[in-house]
């Protein structure tokens, strides 16, 4: 039987995915990617993964389902392909998902070739959503409860990875996944989701930024779209398109961030209505369905984890597209992901420009 090598952050998640492949009867190892320290992200308390605490919850589960477990140290990865592109997106005016660059790089790419040097046939995550293979081709379909579903973080698994890829929750609810914890006797049945970035566990990013550069961001103008000097803005890395709150000023009618001129160090404010945009172009896409698309296609996209997917005209040029929304969407920012649906499966996904 193939043998499985299990990712565990000490949540319930991944320690209820690896009860149901006991259940199967599949050898398994345990496996905690050890990505920080606190130190690393001037953290006097560990109040985020990678703490003790989650370390040994994941340990635990290990335990009481038999099987081995094992911490990797991926600090230098970590750090070399996760926290310095944070970094640097920032500092170039974007705005980035974090989550998916950890999965390309870490989960699927680093951990996928050391569960190769272990002799494991397959990688499990406690992710929700799914993976099917038709004609020899390996599809990532969104997961069966629509309000877990986390395909959208995991548009850059190649068909290599796919191919050797379990997620073992995709048709499940995060109810029965508690259950299935709870049945076992795991520790972690309760326990609660993180809901922010791990290594900014206060989700002052820009504090974060400036502790691990040493850098200082220096302040500029806020104008509005006729180039009104509004007042001054902190610095470039506190904001991101379409943020209201948290500018510091006193206007008489709400205004929002609708671009940040890096050239001019200013940031341009608007009304909500002008935040809206029919086209955008993306790069760096992974295809998915098939090798690569040629011509026009109709799709479902998403431009960030919580927007509700629209429909669009989809015009690929290689690995790049543009895309023409039929409505308006809201808030179109660069270095988020755009992943194109049609069905329940993913197409391809890449990164706004």
């Amino acid at each position: 039987m193939e043998k499985i090598l299990i990712a565990m952050s000490g949540g319930v998640d991944s320690s209820a995915a690896a009860c149901l492949l006991k259940e199967k009867g599949y050898p398994m190892i345990g496996v905690t990617m050890k990505l920080y320290d606190n130190k690393d992200i001037h953290e006097a308390e560990e109040k985020s993964c990678c703490s003790l605490s989650d370390v040994e919850d994941a340990r635990n589960a290990a335990r009481l389902l038999g099987f081995p477990y094992y911490v990797f140290n991926f600090k230098t990865d970590f750090k070399r392909q996760v926290i310095d592109r944070f970094i640097d997106a920032y500092e170039n005016g974007e705005t980035p998902n974090p989550c998916i660059d950890c999965n390309r790089y870490l989960k699927f790419e680093e951990l996928y070739l050391r569960a190769a040097s272990l002799g494991c046939d397959f990688i499990a995550t406690g992710h929700y959503a799914q993976i099917e293979e038709k004609k020899g081709r390996y599809l990532l379909k969104k997961a069966a409860d629509p309000r877990k579903d986390q395909s959208y973080v995991l548009y850059t698994l190649t068909q290599e990875q796919l191919a050797h890829t379990i997620f073992p929750l995709g048709l499940l609810e995060k109810t029965e996944t508690r259950k299935i914890a709870q049945a076992h006797g795991l520790l972690n049945a309760d326990k609660h989701e993180s809901q922010d970035i791990c290594f900014v566990p206060d989700g002052d990013y820009a504090s974060f930024i400036r502790k691990t550069t040493g850098k200082t961001y220096p302040e500029g103008d806020f104008v509005d779209t006729q180039g009104n000097v509004l007042g001054k803005h902190k610095g470039l890395i506190h904001y991101t398109i379409g943020q209201r709150r948290g500018l510091g000023l006193s206007l008489p009618a709400p205004l929002y961030v609708m671009k940040k001129d890096l050239a001019a160090n200013c940031v341009v404010l608007c009304t909500n209505e002008e935040l809206f945009q029919k086209e955008m172009n993306v790069k760096e896409i992974n295809w998915i369905s098939a090798d690569e698309f040629k011509e026009t296609f109709r799709a479902e996209v998403k431009i960030r984890y919580s927007h509700k997917a629209a429909y669009a005209t989809v015009i690929p040029d290689k690995n790049c597209a543009h895309v023409i929304f039929d409505e308006p969407q809201r808030a179109i920012t660069a270095g988020q992901a755009a992943v194109f649906y049609q069905d329940a499966y993913v197409i391809g996904g890449g990164k706004i420009v």
